[in-house]
């Protein structure tokens, strides 16, 4: 089987040649616009279909009477591969491919900040908002608490309530654990991956129209003239 048919997506079909390490791969999306310089090449529709071998120009007649633009995908296989996009698909893949190439460019930093468990509530809320601006710019937080006055657990519940103040960017890479035999606990912090952030917006969401209904039925309640309409309509 053709391994384009393995990949539905143009992105994986990118990254798929990008791990063989070809070093005629394109590493951008773009169209070629009617200048296709092979007689015979390799089709993929817009919804990722193989259309097979066909000539350029009924290639080119598909691309008229469709709208539609073409991409190469491998101009250096025999027969080339290319793929009908629309001008919103390769668009929306471009900026995919910009945010996985960004992803990729080196090694993810590691800040680090030590404080005491009895810190003050407003320089824990200076630290807050550092630890905050380095997980925006994707680094991960590594923070130490130095027991004090408090004991392991509140050290470890300081650490998760950081967390949950900042529920829609950040989760641990690490949880929050003892370490120098109980003397201080060490967490690490990430940025929410796209898929966590969605999940937390959905059941966001999902909150607020469950605790709308109750609120309504307490309205109800508290104005005994909604009730009695209520049953004068009935």
């Amino acid at each position: 089987m053709n391994t384009v048919m393995c990949y539905k997506n143009l992105l994986d079909i990118i990254y798929y040649i990008l791990k063989k390490q070809d070093p005629r791969a394109r590493k951008t999306i773009g169209s070629v616009g009617r200048k296709i310089h092979h007689r015979i090449v390799q089709v993929i529709n817009e919804d990722g279909e193989n259309l097979g071998n066909m000539h350029r120009a009924d290639v080119i007649r598909m691309l008229d009477e469709r709208g539609l633009k073409l991409v190469p995908l491998r101009e250096n296989a025999d027969p080339p591969v290319y793929r009908l996009m629309s001008g919103k698909q390769i668009h929306q893949e471009q900026l995919k491919l910009r945010e996985k190439q960004k992803a990729k460019t080196g090694p993810t930093q590691v800040k680090e900040l030590t404080f005491s468990s009895d810190i003050a509530k407003h320089d824990l809320e200076t630290k807050v908002k550092q630890i905050q601006q380095w997980v925006e710019k994707r680094h991960h937080v590594r923070l130490t608490v130095r027991k004090g006055s408090a004991s392991v657990e509140k050290m470890e519940g300081l650490l998760e309530e950081i967390v949950q103040s900042m529920p829609d960017l950040a989760t641990f890479v690490t949880k929050p654990k003892a370490i120098k035999d109980g003397r201080a606990v060490m967490g690490i912090l990430r940025h929410l991956s796209e898929k966590e952030l969605n999940e937390y917006k959905k059941q966001l969401k999902q909150k607020e129209q469950e605790s709308e209904g109750p609120r309504q039925e307490a309205g109800d309640v508290a104005n005994p003239e909604n009730t009695q309409t209520k049953v004068l309509h009935q």
